[in-house]
Formats: C-alpha cells, sequence, structure tokens
C-alpha cells in the first residue's frame, strides 16, 4: 500500500521546476506535463514518478502479454513506454533497419515515489517508506533553487566542437522515397503512409534535463515529457494523445495537418483558417480517424464508436495542428492493455490499410523507429491509463553518446514530394534549434 499526503502549493509553477531538478538523483525518471494547455481530457497538470520498485523491460516477443501480466500482477502506477517496434507482437511484421540507439521495445516501472499535481494541489504517494520520508522530501524539494545549467560538458551551446546534426538521408533521396511511396498509393496498394526521417549526430554530449527544459520552452505542448531509464532518455514535446482510459471510456485524438504560426497576429489566424479548410489535410486526417475507429470498433461496446471533434484546428507555440476526437465505450472483460494492443500503432504515425502501410514504410525507412512514433504514459492501480504519442521527441542514449530526432508526415495522393519535405524541416525546427 501506498503512504499518500496532499499538500496546497503556494506557487505550483515553481514547484514544477523544483521537482524536475529534485528528480536527477534517480536512475528511473518519469515526468509528464500538460503545460496547462487547455484540453478537455487531462486528469492532472504534471506527474512524477522515480525509483523503480519493480520494471519490465524486454523485446516485442510477447511483450503485450509480459506487459499484461506485470500490470495485473501490481495493480499499482507503473509508467513507461512502448516502442513502435511492438507492432511486430501485434502483427507478422519485423523491424530491420539501421538502429544506433539501442532502447528496449517495452520499458515499464513501479515507482517508489509519485508526485501528483493538479492546480495549486500536490498529492504524494510513496511505496516502503521511512516515517518522515515524504515530509523530508517535500523540504528538500521546497528549498531547492531552479538555475540550470548551461551544458553538462561546461561548454557554451555555440561551441562548434560538438558533432553537428545530420540527415540520415539527404534530401533528394527523400523526394525519391515520396515518389515511390506515392507509386505505391496509385497502384492502390494503400491510401495514406506516415514516411519519416532520422537527423542524429554521435559522440554528442548533452545535458537532458538542460535540453528538455528548452524543447519544453520552445514548444509548451500539453503532452511534454522527460523519461530517463538507464542510460536512455527522452526529451518530448509531443502534442498528441494515443488514447486515455477513464473507467470504461476511451478517447484518442489523432493528429493530421501541420501549418507554421506566425508573429503577425492577422496573418497568424489567416495561416490557421487556411488550414481548418486545406481539402488535402482535411482528406488525412478523416483517413486517419476512419482508420482510429475501425481499430477501436475491436474492442468497443457495440455502436459506442463516435467522432466528437473532426478536423478542428488547435495553437501551438510552434505550429498550428488539425486534431479529431473519437470515443468508444471499451466492451466488458476486456483487460486494459488489450485496449492498447489492438489499436497499436497509432494511425496517424502508420497509414490505411494500417498493415500494408506498415509494411511500406519499413522497406522505405532508413532507420529502425523504436521509441519515436510509440507512445509514453501510465496506468493507474485500478486499470486506467493516458498515453501519448511520441513526436516532436529527442531520443539519447547517454552511453554511446548518440542523440536522434526523427520527424515526418502523411502521404496520399495529393502530397507534392518537395512540400511534405518542408513540413519535414518545420516539425524538427524546436528540436533542432535546442541542440545547435
Amino acid at each position: 500500500m501506498r503512504k499518500k499526503t496532499t499538500y496546497t502549493l503556494e506557487d505550483p509553477l515553481k514547484f514544477k521546476q523544483q521537482l524536475l531538478q529534485w528528480s536527477k538523483q534517480f536512475e528511473e525518471i518519469a515526468w509528464l506535463d500538460s503545460n496547462n494547455y487547455q484540453q478537455d481530457h487531462g486528469e492532472f497538470d504534471a506527474l512524477l514518478a522515480v525509483g523503480a520498485f519493480t520494471a519490465i523491460k524486454t523485446d516485442y516477443h510477447q511483450a503485450f502479454a509480459k506487459l499484461e501480466e506485470y500490470q495485473q500482477t501490481t495493480k499499482d502506477w507503473i509508467f513507461g513506454y512502448l516502442s513502435y517496434d511492438l507492432k511486430n507482437d501485434v502483427e507478422r511484421l519485423s523491424s530491420k533497419n539501421h538502429d544506433s540507439l539501442d532502447f528496449p521495445d517495452l520499458y515499464f516501472f513501479q515507482p517508489q515515489k509519485l508526485f501528483l499535481l493538479k492546480g495549486d494541489e500536490l498529492e504524494v504517494q510513496y511505496l516502503r517508506m521511512l516515517d518522515d520520508e515524504i515530509e523530508d522530501d517535500f523540504t528538500q524539494i521546497s528549498n531547492l533553487l531552479t538555475n540550470w545549467p548551461t551544458t553538462s560538458t561546461g561548454e557554451s551551446k555555440t561551441d562548434n566542437s560538438q558533432p553537428k546534426i545530420q540527415s540520415r538521408i539527404s534530401k533528394q533521396e527523400y523526394l525519391q522515397k515520396v515518389g515511390k511511396m506515392l507509386a505505391y498509393i496509385q497502384r492502390g496498394d494503400i491510401y495514406e503512409a506516415n514516411f519519416c526521417q532520422e537527423f542524429f549526430a554521435e559522440n554528442r554530449a548533452i545535458e537532458p534535463f538542460k535540453v528538455f527544459q528548452d524543447l519544453n520552452e520552445l514548444s509548451g505542448p500539453p503532452f511534454a515529457t522527460f523519461l530517463k531509464l538507464e542510460e536512455h532518455y527522452l526529451l518530448s514535446a509531443s502534442p498528441e494523445r494515443y488514447l486515455k482510459k477513464s473507467g470504461s471510456k476511451l478517447i484518442s485524438q489523432p493528429i493530421k495537418g501541420t501549418a507554421r504560426r506566425s508573429q503577425n497576429p492577422e496573418e497568424d489566424l489567416a495561416i490557421a483558417e487556411e488550414l481548418s479548410n486545406d481539402p488535402k489535410e482535411q482528406s488525412e486526417n478523416v483517413m486517419i480517424v476512419d482508420l482510429v475507429r475501425n481499430d477501436l470498433s475491436k474492442i468497443a461496446k457495440k455502436a459506442s464508436v463516435n467522432v466528437d471533434e473532426l478536423c478542428k484546428v488547435y495553437s501551438f507555440k510552434q505550429v498550428h495542428q488539425m486534431i479529431s476526437t473519437v470515443s468508444a465505450e471499451l466492451d466488458d472483460g476486456i483487460p486494459p492493455v488489450e485496449a492498447l494492443r489492438a489499436t497499436f500503432p497509432m494511425g496517424s504515425m502508420t497509414g490505411a490499410p494500417k498493415i500494408s502501410a506498415m509494411e511500406i514504410i519499413e522497406e522505405l525507412e532508413q532507420t529502425k523507429r523504436g521509441l519515436y512514433s510509440g507512445a509514453v504514459g501510465y496506468f493507474t492501480p485500478n486499470g486506467d491509463f493516458d498515453f501519448n504519442v511520441v513526436i516532436r521527441s529527442i531520443l539519447y542514449n547517454a552511453a554511446k553518446k548518440y542523440v536522434s530526432f526523427s520527424v515526418g508526415g502523411a502521404i496520399t495522393a495529393g502530397s507534392k514530394p518537395e512540400k511534405e519535405y518542408e513540413e519535414c524541416l518545420l516539425k524538427a525546427t524546436a528540436m533542432r534549434r535546442v541542440l545547435t
């Protein structure tokens, strides 16, 4: 059983910074931050889970079955990730592309220390603790100074000795590969597929906490994540929810459709309006909504799948996004993990038809996706969960000093390769900026 204590905070924003600073001492960290973004389905403003009491780490073989057993056995809070390559557990697929990150395919842990923040209310839950441990930690956190280092190595950000970010494929190769994908679409093999490319640096030391803070400051998304599991780091500014379960209700919020922001208010409004009325972007979004509806129907009560919101444009610091909301009632007797397995990987990062799209993605992409376009989130003790989509994210293997981020977009019959490439660069802006 967890010991619980509640506090009322004078300055929640300051305490969030102190909390993340304090977490640096732990080997396992999961920090989820909504950045106070106004959304209809958020349970918490921020969550911090640190210190593994138990953990599960595995490759894709029987991964969902192992996760289900772990979740049902612990019946506690667990935090972690599902990598994109768990597709190989769901379908007869493989992942043979280049991989320099070496993340496990699935990793979850049961935290010893848990902090749940909503408004100015903080709930602290500890497992197996000393009598005054919560109070002692709270005092220590509250007294921390929130000054962040410039970099882990003491070098300035403009130091040119650090290896530069480079692309895994050239622009010309990208355009050729999109051309091949368009040929598959014209042949009728697929209607849409998400095609991604990797940007990376080898032998590059970064200060993960500082880079995450910079990325989060630039983007301010509703599903920001700092994840540290041993030497593996995820620094994510994701705007997208994959799947949330609350009681028997399921919510998925796929994103398809991206446009730049402008500092000129009138121009910015016009850009958002243009995105909202763009037939190509609407078509992309509707195709993925249909795919999500189909996935949810496998595990939903009959006639319970609904499109609550279709192609609505939301504005974030860096970009405008077209988002839809699909809901369903989970059928009786279906375990929480099965809801994830039946809908994974998410439609917004695959395409339609889903299996054909994933096969073509594997053929044309150069890099194993790993955690990119997978999901990070948590389960509660009663089996509810909430997971994001891992996009707009930096992945880092500290042992190998390998830094990576990937970007992509949906390719449809109406896609123009040059414009798709420009959209990739737009999505890469924040990650590239905090790393250069």
